[in-house]
């Protein structure tokens, strides 16, 4: 996808999604071949400021489109996610297994929300509606992940 469909893309969705006016927000093409992600955001949550990085040169992810939205709702959700940890590093001694615990769960649960949020945008309002399976070529097999357990039997 060439650069001005991306600026395109991310101008769209950032309306959309009622980020602006109340954020400032601006993309930002990564083209560094080691940067090993596909999208991430820089934010400044008392400026209402944010940078959505996205990696145009080595992406993990076959469709740009989805990435935006995924990172915008990032931002969508910041405000609950600093809650949140605010709630973990307040009530878990940090470093602690159970600090390490919430921290895991709280991201993977938000992690899970936002790609979920993301999908449903997607197919309501995407030019191009297939979701990405980047991740998943480079993970497991469902029998590898379950290879050498011992039966139960």
């Amino acid at each position: 996808m060439d650069k001005q469909a991306l600026i395109a893309l991310f101008e769209k969705y950032i309306r959309k999604l009622r980020i602006t006016p109340e954020w400032d927000v601006k993309l930002e093409l990564v083209e560094d071949p080691t940067w090993p992600k596909t999208g991430d955001f820089k934010i400044d949550c008392d400026d209402r400021k944010a940078i959505l990085l996205l990696n145009v040169i080595n992406p993990k992810q076959e469709n740009l489109e989805e990435v935006i939205i995924h990172e915008l709702m990032h931002i969508k959700m910041y405000p609950l996610d600093q809650v949140t940890e605010s709630l973990i590093t307040n009530c878990f001694e940090e470093g602690t297994a159970a600090s390490q615990f919430a921290y895991q769960q709280f991201f993977t649960a938000l992690e899970q929300t936002v790609e979920e949020l993301a999908k449903c945008f997607l197919l309501e309002y995407g030019e191009n509606r297939e979701f990405s399976y980047g991740r998943c070529n480079n993970g497991k097999s469902f029998n590898d992940l379950y290879e050498g357990l011992n039966s139960i039997d």
